[in-house]
């Protein structure tokens, strides 16, 4: 059968908008539709939250008060390791120290040697807690909620070693603003969609709980020591899996930071983030990369087909994708409290096509040094 190259044309539209569907259908629903389950028992553990902080006496000062101030029944410390900062981080932390005794200051004043990036200090503090379970945060991350503790450790089980939660950006005004949140959004919609579907393959460490035993267990982070990112990603994706793992998308379980400012800013952070992906399990990597092709190649195909095709087939398909990612990103972006992106969600897809230009460059980039 010989077909023609317009024909051709429209059959890998086709293709490429039932990838896109089967995302949406197989893996992104799940979250739309998601109910937390029923426990039979709800236990209050002791808790040991975790903040490593290099110059950010700033944010610690304003931002570690509410935290050491959460309403929760059962016993919590929080540790915060001052890694070698040149600020004056050290006497904010003896200060608050003083008034809260629930806080547990270390402070770090040489660099570990061939270990890059967070890990050291956050190894540190894992094995200074006193506690089983671990709660993972920023220095720059606000609780949502006096309520944040108890929340994220309802998540845990027997069974269950890892919480994987929302790391939120304040709403503030501007594009750029959007945009940030917009791509934090669509970040959660898959790592949450794809721990309900039993395949995990990432968390954030401004909000993130797991297990101490389980990252003993696991050597911590040394399969991944010479990185100076994937304290958060990438020790996940080693140790995660659909038993182990769970979510929690209460409102009162976010965390909130503030997004860049400049676009420069904001895009050397998302290089930085970016350069671990390639260090992700073959599994994940495939996934994600169908996805983001399929995404990429769409509107490409969109326009051609509109063209040299049939527009109104063309339109028709368009409208049947952007009816279903509507519905799933409606119920995902009220659960996420991202709603008042919904109503330019078409346009921020289109800018997702431009984003994939724009960070095309860090699959191939080495990771950089720092991890602030």
């Amino acid at each position: 059968m010989n077909l023609h190259w317009e024909q051709i044309l429209f059959i890998a539209f086709c293709v490429v908008t039932a990838a896109q569907l089967f995302y949406f259908v197989g893996f992104f629903m799940r979250l739309a539709f998601y109910r937390k389950p029923n426990k039979d028992i709800s236990r209050q553990h002791a808790v040991s939250v975790i903040i490593c902080a290099r110059d950010e006496a700033g944010n610690l000062a304003e931002n570690l008060p509410e935290i050491l101030q959460q309403q929760y029944p059962s016993t919590f410390e929080v540790i915060a390791v001052n890694d070698n900062s040149f600020d004056d981080s050290k006497y904010v932390l003896e200060y608050l120290s003083k008034t809260f005794r629930q806080l547990r200051p270390v402070e770090l004043k040489q660099e570990a040697r061939l270990i890059q990036g967070k890990k050291f200090p956050l190894s540190v503090g894992i094995k200074e807690a006193k506690h089983e379970l671990l709660l993972l945060t920023d220095a720059d991350c606000k609780a949502a909620s006096p309520h944040w503790i108890e929340k994220m450790q309802d998540g845990f089980t027997a069974q269950k070693e890892i919480v994987l939660g929302y790391g939120a950006y304040v709403k503030e005004p501007g594009l750029l603003n959007k945009l940030i949140r917009f791509e934090t959004f669509l970040s959660a919609l898959q790592y949450f969609s794809y721990a309900l579907a039993g395949i995990p393959y990432m968390g954030v460490g401004r909000n993130l709980a797991y297990k101490k035993e389980l990252f003993f267990r696991n050597k911590g982070f040394s399969m991944h020591n010479q990185l100076p990112g994937g304290d958060d990603d990438l020790f996940i994706n080693r140790v995660a899996n659909g038993k182990n793992t769970a979510i929690v998308i209460d409102p009162e379980s976010f965390t909130f930071s503030k997004a860049k400012s400049t676009w420069s800013s904001w895009r050397n952070q998302k290089t930085r983030h970016y350069t671990t992906g390639k260090y992700y399990k073959g599994i994940h990597q495939f996934l994600l990369s169908v996805y983001a092709v399929s995404h990429f190649l769409f509107y490409p195909l969109l326009i051609a087909n509109a063209i040299f095709y049939s527009w109104i087939f063309a339109i028709a398909i368009y409208g049947f994708r952007l009816l279903l990612q509507g519905i799933v990103y409606f119920r995902t972006m009220s659960k996420l409290k991202e709603s008042d992106l919904f109503w330019i969600f078409p346009l921020l897809d289109i800018w997702q096509w431009l984003y994939y230009l724009l960070f095309a460059n860090t699959l191939f980039k080495k990771p950089g040094s720092n991890w602030k």
